[in-house]
């Protein structure tokens, strides 16, 4: 485990953590959404790490910051770490901004220990994960992996404003994307760290875990609709009331999702009309969520919920549709990438266990230009996309070394 008595890569991360959480959006707490002012101030402070570290930095056409520290051979495909910078709103601040920072930290380290690696490092703060203000999908880091949408610039925030005034306003350049598109043959792997979001590693005492696959996504949009009627009046056999129905529902996903391993799914959003409380619901509309590891499993699973909905429906005398928005694929994580972090866990002498995320990353994008890897960080109470965000520094300290180790491993 971490030496106690050195805990100073755990410390210089928490210290570079602290000074991104001054940029926010929102007073009293922290908000940094993609092409904001906040996001800029933290992308220059981000840039201000990177060449304290010794890295070769600029801000991309997108806002994302990229650092370069050269190797033996520059012509030899390059080591990408990285991770995001953005937050949701009323933010933790160690989502994204913790592997941002340990990819500083390591290729500081190596710096100091007067180790040039055999290929070039390249951190990556990118600026787009959480998708909070525009509608995209992990866009900065697609567009390293040469898939970005033009359509994105195109998308609105709230208040009216399009991705490419926003990015103008920032100071990036629409006309630059195409040119972010990276060569494959020029990568040899990617490394993200991340808090877990999840309370596996804490349930088994341990500071980190290897994640094996980011988990696919099914998204849908469904309405049950029924029969408005007084709820006074109406005898209860004789009702075609949609909540009742949805309530049926919900349980039918419950059940589908805890009955498989490694499967979650979710209701979050449900809305009711006309809504009084003395009136028996004649519409809901609803969310479906759905994620595994498996794409197999997933698809099974949805499946299922929509045969188990349908019948319910059919039999309490309303009608169900459901239209599908989202179809992410889940990403197995590389094997030997796995290994090199599972080979640097063990070094440390901590027990290697690995398990899938339930949250997509910017990985999952990443993962279409070269292998990807990630390493968990253990959270408290599993809590993230919350101000009560915690990690130790000790447990940060951790993180740093075993991603240090793995990273000497892959550019010895």
């Amino acid at each position: 485990m971490t030496n106690q008595d050195d805990l100073t890569l755990g410390r210089r991360v928490m210290a570079m953590i602290e000074d991104l959480a001054q940029h926010t959006d929102e007073y009293g707490c922290l908000t940094r959404l993609y092409l904001s002012p906040a996001h800029r101030a933290a992308a220059d402070t981000t840039l201000d790490f990177m060449r304290e570290a010794g890295l070769k930095a600029h801000i991309d056409a997108l806002g994302s910051v990229v650092g370069r520290l050269e190797g033996a051979d520059p012509e030899a495909p390059a080591l990408l770490i990285g991770s995001h910078i953005d937050t949701v709103v009323d933010a933790g601040r160690y989502d994204g901004n913790l592997g941002v920072v340990l990819g500083i930290v390591v290729a500081e380290a190596l710096k100091a220990e007067g180790i040039t690696p055999s290929c070039p490092i390249e951190v990556v703060a990118f600026g787009d994960e959480e998708n909070v203000r525009f509608p995209t999908n992990l866009s900065t880091s697609y567009a390293l992996a040469g898939r970005y949408d033009p359509a994105w610039l195109d998308g609105k925030d709230a208040d009216g404003i399009s991705l490419r005034d926003a990015l103008l306003e920032f100071g990036g350049d629409p006309l630059g994307i195409a040119a972010l598109a990276r060569d494959p043959a020029r990568y040899r792997g990617y490394l993200e760290v991340h808090i877990e979001q999840g309370p596996q590693l804490e349930a088994r005492n341990l500071p980190v875990g290897i994640v094996s696959a980011i988990n696919g996504i099914t998204r849908a949009r469904a309405s049950v609709i029924g029969e408005a009627g007084h709820a006074g009046t109406v005898p209860m056999t004789m009702r075609r009331d949609a909540l009742a129905a949805v309530a049926e529902m919900i349980g039918i996903v419950e059940r589908a999702s805890s009955k498989r391993s490694d499967t979650v799914a979710t209701v979050g959003v449900a809305q009711v009309q006309p809504g009084a409380i003395n009136v028996i619901p004649a519409r809901v509309d609803f969310t479906l969520d759905a994620r595994a590891p498996d794409d197999a499993v997933r698809h099974a699973m949805v499946q299922d919920i929509l045969t188990e909905c349908e019948a319910a429906a059919q039999r309490r005398g309303v009608s169900f549709t459901i239209e599908p928005f989202m179809e992410s694929p889940a990403t197995p994580m590389d094997e030997d990438l796995m290994a090199q972090l599972e080979e640097a866990v063990k070094s440390s002498m901590i027990e290697p266990m690995r398990l899938a995320s339930g949250a997509g990353h910017d990985a999952v994008a990443i993962a279409n230009l070269c292998p990807a890897a990630m390493l968990f960080v253990r959270c408290k109470g599993g809590i993230s996309h919350n101000p009560a965000e915690s990690i130790t520094v000790e447990d940060a300290d951790t993180a740093a070394r075993v991603l240090l180790q793995a990273v000497k491993r892959i550019v010895a």
